[in-house]
């Protein structure tokens, strides 16, 4: 009984530090440097205490299984929360054959700030909208581009930083 309380130990500290790394490196990416260094503290305190545990019982291939797994699940979960905590900003580029199809009009009346680029593509004129966005309202955004049905072409990137332009005010 022993042994299976020492592997759900092993196994739930590992989902907890793989997932405070994954966070930390996003954190540290996203140019949140401080925040990082206290998760990355206590991430590396949990790894520390979780690999004593299992070096000193190197026989116990129960307790390798439950590392393993655990570091496995970690990634996954860690994955999930951070999509879950939506951290940051994306630019949006939404690029259109027409902007008469109202979808202009439904991103800014929704809040968005649109910035709107004529160009040419392979088969034309085309216009090009950048939206940068909190990562929250990106689900909304794209829900708001299908109901318009013009045949938008989507791609979405990471932004690291930014410096004034329109965002929505916070809801307190």
């Amino acid at each position: 009984m022993e042994l299976l309380v020492q592997a759900l130990f092993i196994f739930f500290a590992r989902i907890t530090d793989v997932s405070m790394g994954t966070l930390r490196m996003i954190l540290l990416v996203k140019g949140q440097r401080k925040i990082a260094a206290v998760i990355g503290f206590f991430e590396v305190m949990i790894y520390l205490i979780v690999l004593g545990k299992v070096v000193g019982n190197i026989n116990k291939p129960l307790l390798i299984i439950a590392y393993c797994l655990g570091y496995a699940s970690g990634n996954y979960v860690g994955s999930k929360l951070e999509e879950k905590l939506s951290i940051g900003r994306l630019l949006v580029q939404i690029i259109v054959k027409e902007i008469k199809c109202g979808i202009v009009d439904a991103l800014r009346s929704a809040g968005f700030g649109v910035t709107i680029f004529e160009g040419e593509g392979m088969d034309g004129s085309s216009y090009m909208l950048n939206v940068i966005t909190e990562r929250k309202k990106v689900r909304e955004l794209k829900e708001i581009i299908s109901k318009q049905d013009c045949g938008a072409f989507l791609t979405t990137m990471d932004v690291r930083s930014s410096l004034g332009g329109y965002f929505q005010p916070k809801k307190m």
